[in-house]
């Protein structure tokens, strides 16, 4: 590491001329989103976790984040909401244990800090849900404390910089960036440097090819004109994606819609169109088909309506709800697909 790291910052010097020029480029050029308008820890953290798997422009804009602050406006208000309203209000971004994740942290913070956000990393970490660059994240943007980070984005930019040819997903390649983050993040500006470095990420060094000519730091960076530089960082073999097939049926009456709760940890606490065999489809109507991914897995969905007359001995067999079907917020939090199905069934009834 020292010696891809010396041959870039080979001064002090050098290191400093680099952080001045990506803050005064950031303080000019990041873009204005609301958890940079703000210095609350929580507001930040929700920020975080939320932007954990899912993009800026879903959590913007889809209203996520400004619905959430609106209904579960501090550390207080989560701890003590029902986990069905924070799962109802998560419903769409998926991996809902990041939200369960939020409020087991808000609890803590309530029953173990009095309501006070810890400030350092270490303290952070300690909470359900943080890891390393999370709690760098808060510790830098919410109390300005000196705290390296290392996101995709930081990884995308850390590669490219010193050229490096290795997989960062492994130990060696972790430790790598890592070390490269904790040797370069500034003692001062730290809230400015850490935005900056992966806002150099999404705006100019990006997954598709590297903007060398508008990158402010482009003096610096050891694999400007590389061959392979847009294919940094590098990862690991991908795990082989399984096929899976998945038949389940809507079951309507008097403008109610049959759901079911999931099973399994990972959708705890969500619903799902009740799910059928194989061969309980050979008579049913295909209503609709679709994939969708999970994991690994790439999920074919197939969609079948259910006779009125088998209706009462299907649903006697099973343990579920009726819900109304015409009102979405009246609905319990849905795993993504199912609400998507739901939805393409009632713009299929809409038009005809």
């Amino acid at each position: 590491m020292a010696a891809g790291y010396e041959a870039v910052f080979s001064t002090e010097g050098a290191l400093v001329g680099f952080q001045s020029t990506l803050c005064d480029w950031f303080d000019e050029s990041g873009k204005d989103y609301p958890w940079r308008q703000t210095r609350d820890p929580y507001a930040i953290l929700v920020s975080e976790l939320m932007l954990q798997q899912t993009q800026i422009a879903t959590v913007l804009g889809k209203g996520y984040y400004r619905r959430w602050m609106a209904q579960f406006g501090d550390w207080e208000a989560l701890a003590q909401a029902k986990e069905q309203d924070i799962l109802k209000a998560w419903e769409g971004l998926g991996y809902y244990n990041r939200a369960r994740n939020l409020q087991k942290a808000a609890i803590r913070i309530c029953d173990d800090y009095g309501g006070n956000c810890p400030r350092d990393p270490d303290g952070l970490e300690r909470l359900p849900g943080v890891g390393r660059y999370t709690a760098g994240a808060v510790a830098s943007f919410a109390f300005e404390a000196r705290a390296p980070i290392v996101d995709g984005n930081v990884a995308r930019v850390l590669s490219r910089l010193f050229n490096f040819r290795e997989p960062v997903d492994t130990t060696f390649g972790q430790k790598f960036l890592w070390d490269c983050a904790e040797r370069m993040t500034p003692s001062e500006r730290v809230r400015s440097y850490n935005s900056a470095i992966m806002e150099l990420g999404q705006q100019v060094c990006t997954k598709r090819m590297p903007d060398c000519v508008e990158c402010p730091v482009s003096e610096w960076c050891r694999g400007k004109g590389n061959e392979g530089l847009e294919a940094l960082p590098l990862k690991k073999a991908k795990v082989a994606i399984t096929q899976k097939n998945e038949s389940v049926v809507i079951l309507i009456r008097e403008g109610r819609v049959f759901l079911e709760r999931e099973a399994g940890r990972r959708r705890n606490g969500l619903w799902k169109l009740p799910e059928i065999s194989p061969s309980q489809t050979e008579d049913l109507e295909e209503l609709m088909s679709f994939d969708y991914a999970i994991t690994r897995f790439k999920v074919s969905l197939k969609v079948f309506e259910l006779p009125s007359a088998v209706e009462g001995k299907f649903t006697a067999d099973r343990e579920g709800n009726w819900y109304k079907f015409n009102d979405e917020a009246s609905l319990p939090p849905l795993g993504s697909p199912y609400r998507k199905a739901i939805r393409k069934y009632q713009n299929f009834h809409d038009g005809s």
